[in-house]
């Protein structure tokens, strides 16, 4: 399993993440997103309205590269922040519609590389704590 209890608990806690492409020239694209965590993949499912017209959509299909980041800001005093970081490939792919005009296409991603600070965490103070940074375990490996 690439996330952690307290990262999967964290995730499904939120509903809107942010997601960046890389557009065909090479810009960076980020979007707020509404995503969910598919636990029979162990993916980050990214949805929303006419997802097939959309640029970060349309991204995918010259470069597979992505960054998504939840964050939130638990306690401003002590000032705690609280994020998760997935780096990772993404691919266009296609689920029951949800309903409400949602598209039935959808980004997923497959995370490679998975950075978590101060989600379990909240008895270290918060300039002490340490992330926690990890490469996944790609099939086969």
């Amino acid at each position: 399993m690439a996330f952690k209890p307290h990262e999967i608990e964290y995730l499904r806690s939120t509903d809107l993440g942010r997601l960046a492409t890389i557009a065909p020239d090479g810009t960076l694209q980020n979007s707020p997103v509404g995503f969910s965590y598919n636990d029979a993949l162990g993916t980050l499912d990214i949805v929303g309205y006419n997802m097939a017209r959309s640029r970060k959509y349309r991204n995918l299909a010259t470069n597979n590269t992505v960054a998504f980041v939840v964050d939130d800001i638990a306690s401003r005093s002590p000032w705690r922040v609280r994020c998760l970081e997935i780096r990772g490939t993404a691919e266009q792919a296609e689920t029951d519609s949800p309903g409400d005009g949602i598209d039935t296409a959808i980004i997923r991603i497959t995370p490679k590389r998975i950075i978590s600070f101060g989600i379990d965490d909240t008895e270290t103070e918060p300039h002490d704590l340490v992330p926690d940074s990890r490469d996944v375990p790609t099939t086969g490996d």
